[in-house]
């Protein structure tokens, strides 16, 4: 793990041998607020890969304009009844307890839903240790009310979207009547599938882990919504061709959305990518030497943190006890600053979309940094 000028600030194992419960906490840095990010739980999860999802949620939510700082969590879940995950998340959540709230803020990732929220914050009584409970669980607050924001909401693919959108302005390509190709269609996919679609995109090519489907004239919503309520695979849906998966991208599209996996593009498909816009909604959907040459042959692109930061946005407004509506509206305000801010500048310069990103994340965590007297 490498240390930086940054952080990280804290690194802790959690152990519990009564369980056998083991996880890992990684607050990189609080300079802007308490770390912020979610809770992995996976058979697997390692103290590496926390630090580097840490380090990223530190100018994910530095270039949403958002007070808090970076911070990941993982707890390794081997699997098992609801009841023995239960035991394992409240654990671990008391042994977080020092540092909640002053240094780090919980919130759901992979395996970690609203109801593992909602078990945390009971574990330890305070009702903004996590965010992205179950809407209906709510607390009393300045003579009204906060209640949670799950992120089954959608506002990740909301703000995808809304990327996709200023972004696509930039480059100047009209967003009614483009043509979008998704890959991945869960939570993300499906919303930023129903956000463009309403924008007057034409979304041709959908893919998810069963397949991939094609339809030069766009995928008839209300046949859509009805597959996605009932939780169907996009190999389901009637009325399209269903196309080899590795053809997916080579249909030619405008607007490209990887929703899915890390290093869905890689060596061996890159060649075939067409879009003049790719709008990175899965995190790390490609490696940077390759999103390095795909902007040198004249593709553009918004980097993981900046389009699917719709998340971490809405974590927030929990936090600051917004409505959903409410907190649909600074999803997409600060979504809609963060790309403009970052393409226009690509633009500006002719530089790779990633390090205007970053640079422009680190110069707000340095002025806060040289700003507060001290770390501890």
């Amino acid at each position: 793990m490498e240390e930086d000028i940054y952080g990280p600030e804290y690194v802790l194992k959690i152990n519990d041998p009564k369980l056998g419960m083991q996880g890992f906490l990684v607050v990189h840095n609080t300079a802007l607020g308490p770390g912020k990010g979610g809770i992995r739980m996976t058979a697997n999860v390692s103290e590496e890969e926390v630090y580097r999802l840490a380090s990223t949620m530190t100018w994910k939510n530095s270039l949403a304009g958002i007070p808090f700082g970076g911070a990941k969590a993982g707890i390794r879940w081997p699997g098992g009844p609801d009841s023995l995950k239960k035991k394992f998340v409240q654990s671990f959540a008391r042994a977080l307890r020092p540092l909640l709230l002053s240094k780090y803020i919980a919130g759901p990732d992979v395996q970690s839903g609203e109801k593992e929220m909602q078990w945390f914050v009971e574990a330890v009584k305070m009702w903004d240790a996590a965010t992205g409970k179950p809407a209906e669980y709510c607390t009393k607050h300045k003579g009204g009310k906060k209640c949670g924001i799950p992120h089954e909401f959608g506002s990740t693919g909301f703000g995808v979207a809304h990327s996709a959108a200023v972004a696509a302005k930039e480059i100047g390509l009209p967003i009614a009547g483009a043509r979008v190709a998704i890959h991945g269609f869960g939570n993300v996919g499906t919303f930023a599938w129903e956000h463009l679609t309403a924008m007057g995109a034409k979304v041709i090519a959908v893919a998810d882990q069963t397949g991939a489907m094609y339809s030069a004239q766009g995928f008839e919503p209300g046949r859509m919504r009805k597959l996605i309520a009932l939780k169907k695979p996009i190999t389901a849906y009637q009325g399209a061709e269903r196309i080899p998966a590795e053809d997916f991208w080579g249909v030619p599209v405008d607007i490209l959305i990887p929703a899915s996996v890390t290093d869905v593009i890689h060596e061996g498909n890159k060649k075939h990518v067409s879009a003049k816009l790719i709008v990175e909604a899965g995190n790390i959907p490609m490696r940077e030497n390759i999103e390095d040459e795909l902007f040198r042959r004249g593709v553009m692109f918004v980097p993981d943190f900046v389009a699917n930061a719709g998340g971490v946005i809405s974590s927030y407004a929990e936090y600051a006890g917004y409505s959903p509506d409410k907190m649909f509206g600074l999803v997409k305000t600060r979504i809609t600053s963060a790309t403009k801010a970052v393409v226009s500048e690509s633009l500006k310069r002719r530089e790779n979309p990633r390090p205007v990103a970053m640079r422009l994340a680190r110069e707000r965590v340095e002025k806060a940094m040289r700003r507060r007297k001290d770390t501890f």
